[in-house]
């Protein structure tokens, strides 16, 4: 059996198996049963949860270890481009930028002594760096499957 490819993937990870594979990435050890995501994604039986975890196995991602569905490929497609894994957690990459912009903002007011052109410049850039860059990363956050 060939693995599918990447395109194959990006059209069959949609819906309620997207939301399979988003759990199974969000668990810690990349290993989760068929009724703790039945109780996690609210299906309404074991048998929808386990036809969803059987498409990511015929999709190459998953494998079934004795019951339970272990990751094995981990893949970027749709929504899940704008995520960054940092330990267990998945966070949109625009955290990053917001908090480095954050920080830069809260330097400025502290350290700002008197009004300048070059300062008031400062200010405004790094507010509108930051306010973009959190709107961004909240819109990407309320897109997660």
């Amino acid at each position: 059996m060939t693995s599918p490819s990447d395109e194959e993937i990006v059209n069959k990870l949609n819906g309620n198996t997207l939301r399979a594979y988003w759990a199974i990435l969000n668990t810690e050890n990349g290993l989760i049963g068929v009724r703790e995501l039945q109780r996690q994604l609210d299906f309404s039986s074991p048998a929808l949860a386990s036809y969803h975890l059987n498409k990511l196995v015929d999709l190459g991602l998953v494998i079934n270890d004795r019951g339970d569905y272990r990751m094995v490929r981990e893949v970027r497609v749709g929504v899940l481009k704008e995520y960054i894994r940092l330990g267990t957690f998945l966070l949109p990459r625009y955290v990053f930028y917001a908090t480095m912009f954050t920080t830069l903002l809260v330097f400025l007011v502290v350290n700002f002594d008197k009004v300048t052109f070059f300062s008031l410049y400062a200010l405004i850039v790094s507010l509108l760096s930051s306010g973009i860059s959190w709107y961004e990363a909240i819109r990407v956050w309320k897109q997660r499957p």
